[in-house]
């Protein structure tokens, strides 16, 4: 059985990741088209590698199936974004991997507050997300009036980075 390998993403990965962006939206109904919103995935090496962030995808049997993120919000604090799976390939602990390399680079970084925010009704990613320490904060509207809950998740420190 081949595993996941994570790398960092590519310029040449863009068309791969834009698809998988779109299926993973359009399997929770939640894509509403082209639009602004969208930005992000289409600029990644803007949007997240020069914003002291990082962007992550997941090769499995030569393909990317996943992908996940976070960006710079505050000093010490970044958001997760764009966590995918193939729908055909969902329920293997992809999702995970991704979730633990980027926590893994976010604290390396310094963040000490992750935060995001994911539709009402995208169950397995609100379990992924309780399931590591995040705690709902709120719920509310994003673009396109999509129903929403934000989390977040304070990241413990050792006694050298509190100094």
């Amino acid at each position: 059985m081949s595993e996941l390998k994570l790398r960092r993403y590519r310029e040449s990965d863009q068309a791969t990741v834009l698809e998988l962006h779109v299926v993973g939206l359009k399997q929770v109904g939640s894509y509403g088209g082209d639009g602004p919103w969208d930005d992000d995935v289409r600029n990644i090496i803007e949007h997240y590698h020069q914003n002291e962030g990082e962007f992550l995808v997941g090769e499995y049997e030569g393909r990317v199936v996943a992908m996940g993120a976070f960006r710079k919000t505050g000093p010490r604090e970044a958001e997760i974004k764009r966590m995918r799976t193939h729908p055909n390939l969902q329920g293997r602990g992809f999702g995970q991997q991704i979730y633990d390399a980027l926590e893994v680079k976010a604290r390396e970084m310094g963040y000490r507050r992750l935060h995001l925010e994911t539709g009402v009704s995208h169950y397995p990613a609100q379990k992924l997300y309780t399931r590591n320490g995040f705690v709902e904060t709120h719920r509310g509207t994003v673009h396109l009036s999509l129903n929403s809950i934000f989390y977040e998740k304070i990241l413990d420190c050792t006694p050298e980075e509190e100094n």
